[in-house]
This record gives structure tokens, C-alpha cells and sequence, in this order.
């Protein structure tokens, strides 16, 4: 079964689109940053001490937000998974900044070793993923018992009124479709996790002009969706498009935007996870190794987050 047709892969998203994005150099977009600020507001939930963590994707997932989990986990060895992405990186500092220095190297591995991480810290990047459930695999071989991953992505409530405006054109949608909340959660326990916390929030991006809004999601990424334009857009129709965004600002009252402004909304999903210790199958004659009983023996009861985040 290939990667578009697999019903855990995001729905109509193109993987080769995905992977070219990855491989795009430069720094995280705004929102990437913000979403990482954010999440990192959520860590001190964690009572679970972090000697090692990884950092799933990290030029697209933010180093302003690599500098804040690394700066509460100030005690704890970090390592980064490119995950695809060019190994270009972030543009080097100049010789004469003092910052050249100053500023730690990430070492970054394909894999981690098995077992041999605390956390998993990957944020923005389930969504643009085209096996998701085999990440999440990943991200379960690295952790060790007890260890927990923190991700978010984007949710199937974003740029509704743009999918609402290009639907209503007969245009080809302006990104792949997005996945539930619930599903992410019913994937991470299909992978082998426990107690799957996911909850969401919406923002809404206002802008005075529709140029401006363009040009944020321009630096958002790309339309990943298989069912996109195949060829190169012309000026005329750069112009209508222009042109029929300018409707989206009777819709601010809808969305919660700045009356006048143009919106555009995003649905952020934020999910925590944790690697439970391994079980025993149960059956007539069970084998149990001798290992696995002294590593099931020494587990101490899993720490989790509060009830009332759980989603319901």
C-alpha cells in the first residue's frame, strides 16, 4: 500500500510535495515558533526527569522553541532528527559574532538508539508527514519505559474559509485535508502508546490586505494536496484570487477576526503521550524473559497529565 493511499496517512496529502518541503532550507515560520512557545508552557506538567530528549524535525519545528525546552531541561543531553530536512540548517553567524560561540551545535542522529531517550519533542510535524502511524513507531523505539512524546499539528478546521472560498470557485482545495484530534490520539495507542492526552485550540491570523495574507502562507509552507493545480498559476488568476479574498472580510465576524481585516484560521492540536512498560502476552505456556521481568518489576507507576486535560 503505497503512502497516498494508506488510511493512516493524512488525508489526500502528496508525499513527494512533503518530502520537498522538508527538504527546503531556512528558518521555522512564525507560526511554527509561537505553536512551540506554547506547548512549551505545558512542560512543567511533566514530573518525569529528562536526562536525554529528542528533537523530532527541528529546524522546521522551531530553535526559538529547541531554546526553551532545552533551557527547562537545562540538566539533559539533546539530540536532533532531521527527519528530512536539508542539512543546510539555519544560516551560520558571522566569524565576528560573539554568538557563533556562544551558540551550542545540535547533534543530530537518523535514529536514536532504542530505548535510550526520555522525551520526544515534535512540534508542527505530524501533518505533513505521509505515514504518520510509522513515525509515531519511531518515536516509541526511542523512548525509554516511562518516557513521553509531545508533538502538535495542525488541525482539520484550518483556512476553513479559504477551503470555503476555493471550494465555492471550483478551484482544487489550497492544502491537504487535516486530521481529527481523535484520530491522532487513536493512532498513537495503535502504535503502542498509553494514555493519549490531546486537546486543541483556535487562532485566527488577521491581515489588512490579501497580498499580506498570501505572503504569510506562502511562509507557512506549501499546498501539499494531491489534488492541487498541476501547473503554474497566471497573473489573471493571481488577480481574481485577490479579488475574491477581499469577501473573507464579511466573514470576520464569523471567524473572531478584527472587523475589516482578512482572516485566516487555524485549528492547533496538541498531543502528549507515554511509552508504557512492555506486556506480556498471556496464553496457555507464557515465556517470560528474565530482562523484561526485572524491567517490568522497577517501573514505577506512569506519570500522566492532569484528568481535566484529558480529551473526552
Amino acid at each position: 500500500m503505497t503512502a497516498a493511499s494508506s488510511p493512516s496517512s493524512p488525508p489526500s496529502l502528496d508525499a513527494r510535495a512533503a518530502a520537498r518541503l522538508a527538504a527546503l532550507p531556512g528558518p521555522a515560520p512564525w507560526l511554527h515558533e509561537e505553536v512551540a512557545r506554547r506547548m512549551a508552557e505545558r512542560l512543567p506538567w511533566i514530573t518525569l526527569p529528562v536526562k536525554r530528549w529528542a528533537h523530532w524535525s527541528p529546524r522546521h519545528g522551531g530553535m526559538q522553541g529547541h531554546a526553551l525546552v532545552a533551557a527547562h531541561f537545562a540538566q539533559a543531553e539533546c539530540v536532533g532528527v532531521p527527519a528530512g530536512e536539508s542539512p543546510t540548517g539555519d544560516a551560520p553567524l558571522p566569524w565576528w559574532r560573539p554568538a557563533r560561540w556562544a551558540r551550542p551545535a545540535l547533534r543530530t542522529v537518523a535514529q536514536p538508539e532504542a530505548g535510550s531517550v526520555q522525551m520526544v519533542w515534535a512540534n508542527m510535524l505530524l501533518h505533513r508527514v505521509a505515514e504518520p502511524q510509522a513515525l509515531m513507531r519511531q518515536w516509541l523505539q526511542a523512548l525509554a519505559v516511562d518516557g513521553f512524546v509531545m508533538f502538535s499539528c495542525l488541525g482539520p478546521d484550518t483556512l476553513r474559509g479559504l477551503r470555503a472560498l476555493y471550494a465555492r470557485l471550483g478551484w482544487p482545495a489550497p492544502a491537504h485535508e487535516f486530521t481529527d484530534m481523535h484520530d491522532w490520539g487513536d493512532m498513537l495507542m495503535q502504535a503502542g502508546f498509553a494514555e493519549p492526552v490531546m486537546f486543541m485550540e483556535h487562532v485566527t491570523l488577521t491581515f489588512e490586505t490579501p497580498q499580506r495574507a498570501l505572503q504569510e502562507l506562502r511562509a507557512l509552507g506549501r499546498n501539499l494536496s494531491r489534488s492541487r493545480f498541476a501547473a503554474l498559476r497566471g497573473r489573471r488568476w493571481h488577480a481574481r484570487l485577490l479579488a475574491e479574498m477581499e469577501s473573507l472580510r464579511g466573514n470576520s465576524a464569523e471567524s473572531g477576526a478584527e472587523s475589516g481585516s482578512i482572516p485566516l484560521e487555524f485549528e492547533l492540536i496538541y498531543g502528549h503521550a507515554l511509552k508504557p512498560a512492555p506486556r506480556a502476552t498471556v496464553s496457555a505456556e507464557t515465556v517470560i524473559g528474565l530482562d523484561d521481568m526485572r524491567q517490568a518489576l522497577r517501573q514505577p507507576r506512569p506519570h500522566s497529565l492532569p484528568p481535566e486535560s484529558r480529551a473526552e
